[in-house]
């Protein structure tokens, strides 16, 4: 399923012939097109037309295929598979006993038919690491002095409550369960969990000063994985994320990847999450960054680009105008 456009005689794309393109280009695994917004496809075409004179030229057309064209009908995929790990499904922070009652065991068969069956170039797996001193548990809160700022009292702060700690920079803080300590059982991957050969592996919040939900950063952006590195070393240009939590660290991840400029994409029915306000402030920031949330039946024809989503498309041309002003 792939779509082919013709220049015409004139060796030029005027905004109608764009118009047309983008209905070959932005189809569903059927090759019906998806609607786009006018007003998005003239942005789009804008940002080719680099010499504004109402056409994309040859020129500008190779940027249009070297820059957007290939990697919408051509990506280079990953999946993150985000923290799936004993302690968030029957241990200390078992999802289970948070708000929403979610059952972390569910994803597991979800992501292991998505690693089965789906051509991923990449898969990523993170693990939570804490040192045992680590500032987001709770049992550890009398280790560091509070700010002044905090409503919380030392003595009245409970699990899941925010505080502040002194800094400087003064550090908010929820305190979750002591969970995921080095080398623990409850820091090990699920092991139901299929792990497949030459993953990558990414390790988290092991400064015990500062706490980290992303895969890609500290939530003070102090220090980075190795993550951001190996997906470029690869020429991932699309990001799939699944895993624990939902609203937490696999709603960071998201956030962070789009923020990197990676087509992403949130996979529903393999993630699970802390409260159900949580997974729907998660979901509602994917789509307005231009990120596709969908289950893990539509992954496969995503990724073999006969599912091609306008606004993963139009992330992409976004991240290209980044590029030209630079």
């Amino acid at each position: 399923n792939k779509c082919v456009f013709f220049f015409n005689s004139d060796s030029f794309l005027n905004f109608k012939e764009f118009q047309a393109l983008t209905r070959a280009l932005f189809c569903n695994e059927d090759g019906k097109p998806y609607k786009v917004d006018d007003k998005r496809v003239e942005e789009m075409f804008a940002i080719f037309d680099t010499n504004k004179d109402k056409k994309i030229d040859f020129n500008e057309f190779k940027v249009c295929w070297n820059e957007w064209i290939k990697q919408i009908l051509s990506p280079v995929s990953a999946l993150l598979v985000i923290d799936v790990q004993n302690d968030f499904i029957s241990g200390s922070l078992s999802l289970k006993n948070c708000a929403a009652k979610q059952d972390g065991n569910d994803i597991i068969p979800v992501v292991n038919s998505l690693l089965d069956s789906v051509p991923f170039d990449l898969v990523v797996y993170t693990y939570d690491w804490h040192p045992s001193n680590h500032v987001s548990f709770f049992e550890n809160i009398e280790m560091r002095k509070l700010d002044k700022s905090n409503k919380v009292k030392m003595a009245d702060a409970k699990v899941l409550d925010t505080v502040i700690f002194e800094g400087p920079p003064v550090n908010e803080q929820i305190l979750w369960p002591a969970h995921c300590i080095q080398g623990s059982w409850g820091a090990k991957l699920h092991p139901d969990l299929k792990v497949v050969d030459k993953a990558v592996e990414i390790y988290k919040g092991v400064n015990p000063d500062v706490d980290s939900y992303s895969a890609f950063w500290d939530n003070r952006k102090m220090s980075e994985t190795k993550l951001l590195k190996e997906l470029r070393d690869r020429n991932i240009t699309d990001v799939y994320v699944c895993g624990l939590a939902f609203d937490v660290c696999v709603a960071h991840t998201a956030f962070h990847a789009i923020e990197h400029g990676f087509r992403t994409t949130l996979i529903d029915d393999a993630c699970r999450g802390v409260s159900e306000e949580g997974v729907e402030r998660t979901v509602a920031r994917v789509k307005q960054n231009y990120g596709v949330v969908t289950t893990s039946e539509k992954v496969y024809s995503m990724v073999l680009a006969k599912d091609r989503r306008p606004e993963l498309g139009y992330q992409a041309a976004l991240q290209v105008a980044a590029k030209l002003v630079h």
